[in-house]
């Protein structure tokens, strides 16, 4: 155990607090660490949808690059970031286990739903979902992490904001209804109808396909239960986006000797909806999220996908 393990992240408060949860849980085991922070090009660039970016690996290039030259042995990620088919060379080691999927919404005050109302989101799915149940209401742009999200629904006269609860767990900026951070105190409520994006909540370690002393020693972190979910619905996703960004949600949990899964695809207005609920037994559930994906594909999503792909040009 000499090497030291050098964890590269993004250096976002929330980044560098998964990061610094994979560093206690490997010097817990004995192992020497030290944190490499660096910046994304999605971290960089905030004045830009994710879509026109090209969001298939935009926070994750730049820790893969310094990894494939050395600069970092191991990298965490959250892991609804990270592209289903991983660059060549690097490998997916541990998946922590999972903290809470849902999706909030964050607001000044109590809004009321029956009256036309902005939201602010940078994601095509809660975009999509939300516009599904709430077509009256005008859905807006809105990048950067966590505090500068909040930060810009304090200054725009928006009635909300949607955000993963599991980020806001991680900063300590939930309290029992309430959001509070330095610069932002308001409410908060559950989205439970809005399926989540494929792994939300789960962070993930990868590694150098070459380097067994770094995959030994991230792999005593991995939360197999967490693992497997996260895998159906990561397959599930691959075999839907052939490519390209789409309003996705995905969710899948382990309930007795079964997995339960939820799927949807959306079209970018929301007015489309397909979706899917199906259970397995856990030791199928390799194979189940393409399964599922299938399905989505025969019954309207190969049309749908082909408009989406037309209608955010990539």
């Amino acid at each position: 155990m000499k090497k030291t393990i050098r964890i590269g992240t993004r250096d976002s408060e929330l980044a560098l607090w998964q990061a610094n949860t994979v560093k206690l849980q490997l010097e817990s085991l004995g192992y020497t660490t030290q944190l490499v922070p660096v910046k994304s090009e999605g971290d960089l660039i905030l004045d830009k949808p994710l879509y026109e970016m090209g969001i298939t690996g935009i926070f994750t290039k730049t820790l893969d690059i310094a990894m494939l030259n050395g600069t970092v042995d191991i990298a965490v990620h959250s892991m609804k970031d990270v592209p289903t088919r991983l660059p060549y060379g690097i490998v997916q080691t541990a998946v922590l286990e999972r903290a809470t999927s849902e999706d909030i919404l964050v607001s000044n005050t109590k809004i009321d739903y029956e009256k036309p109302c902005t939201i602010a989101t940078g994601s095509l799915r809660r975009k999509a979902q939300w516009l599904h149940r709430y077509p009256h209401h005008t859905v807006v742009d809105l990048r950067g992490n966590v505090n500068t999200r909040l930060q810009k629904l304090k200054d725009n006269n928006w009635d909300g904001a949607i955000f993963a609860k599991a980020g806001m767990e991680r900063l300590n900026f939930i309290f029992e209804n309430e959001i509070q951070n330095p610069t932002f105190k308001g409410v908060w409520e559950p989205l439970d109808w809005m399926i989540p994006a494929p792994a939300q909540g789960a962070m993930v370690v990868v590694a150098l396909e070459k380097d067994e002393f770094s995959k030994e020693a991230t792999s005593n972190l991995n939360h197999e239960n967490s693992e497997i979910c996260t895998f159906v619905e990561r397959e599930f996703l691959r075999i839907l986006e052939g490519g390209c960004t789409a309003p996705i949600g995905a969710f899948a949990e382990i309930i007795g000797e079964e997995i339960l899964f939820k799927g949807c695809l959306f079209s970018l207005d929301g007015k489309t909806k397909l979706e899917i609920e199906k259970r397995v037994l856990i030791t199928s559930y390799k194979g189940f999220g393409k399964e599922c994906a299938t399905y989505i594909l025969k019954n309207g999503g190969s049309e749908l996908m082909k408009i989406i792909k037309a209608q955010t040009k990539l």
